[in-house]
This record gives structure tokens, C-alpha cells and sequence, in this order.
């Protein structure tokens, strides 16, 4: 399985971005996904996750503003998120499930594929 992200950029406090990750060489529609994202100097950090059944999971302090979603048909993954802060500026990753998950997959150990990620601006 290749991913590979898009969508990230530069964009002002307040503003908003959809990020996409694209897969290919396996079937898309069976395997959880999910977003990370790292900043310089921190930890990886959840963002949120799909299951392969589209149930959704959102890390609590992003929950309302960042949104995934999934669109089997495109082999692609979705990151939409609103009302950016600055300190929502990292490297973001998108991460494939090995297999079936009927539930959103939060560890990061149990994602098989990563993409090489996307990067989030915001100014302030």
C-alpha cells in the first residue's frame, strides 16, 4: 500500500484546509485509516481515525473542528480542518490499517502504511 498526502500548505489563523490521502495497491475500502501529525520538537499526536465501516474517531481537543472522512470510490482518505490555530501547524501523516478494522484504530503501532506527509502553516 502507497499513500501519499496533499492539500497542506499556508493559511491564516481562522482558515481552513481539506488534506487528502491518496492509496493505491491494495483494496482501499477494507482498511482503517487514520491522521497524525507531528510538530518540531513534539511527540506524534493522534488527529483522528476511520474505521473501514466509516465510523469516525476525532482526538477530544480537535473534536468539532477536524473532521475525516472517506470516499472508497477514490481510494482516499480525508482531513478537513476548520477554524486552524496556529498551534495546529506540524507535519501531517496519513496511516493504513494492515487489514479490517470495525472500529476507528487510535494506535499508532497497529498501522501498517504511512505516508511521507503534508505540511500545515498556520499564521497568526
Amino acid at each position: 500500500v502507497q499513500l501519499v498526502e496533499s492539500g497542506g500548505g499556508l493559511v491564516q489563523a481562522g482558515g481552513s484546509l481539506r488534506l487528502s490521502c491518496l492509496a493505491s495497491g491494495s483494496i482501499f475500502s477494507t482498511k482503517a485509516m487514520g491522521w497524525y501529525r507531528q510538530a518540531p520538537g513534539k511527540e506524534r499526536e493522534f488527529v483522528a481515525a476511520i474505521s473501514s465501516g466509516g465510523s469516525t474517531y476525532a482526538a477530544d481537543s480537535l473534536k468539532g473542528r477536524f473532521t475525516i472522512s472517506r470516499d472508497n470510490a477514490k481510494n482516499t482518505a480525508f482531513l478537513i480542518m476548520n477554524s486552524l490555530k496556529p498551534e495546529d501547524s506540524a507535519m501531517y501523516y496519513c496511516a493504513a490499517h494492515g487489514g479490517f478494522s470495525i472500529v476507528p484504530v487510535t494506535n499508532a503501532d497497529e498501522y501498517d502504511y504511512w505516508g511521507r506527509g503534508t505540511q500545515v502553516t498556520v499564521s497568526s
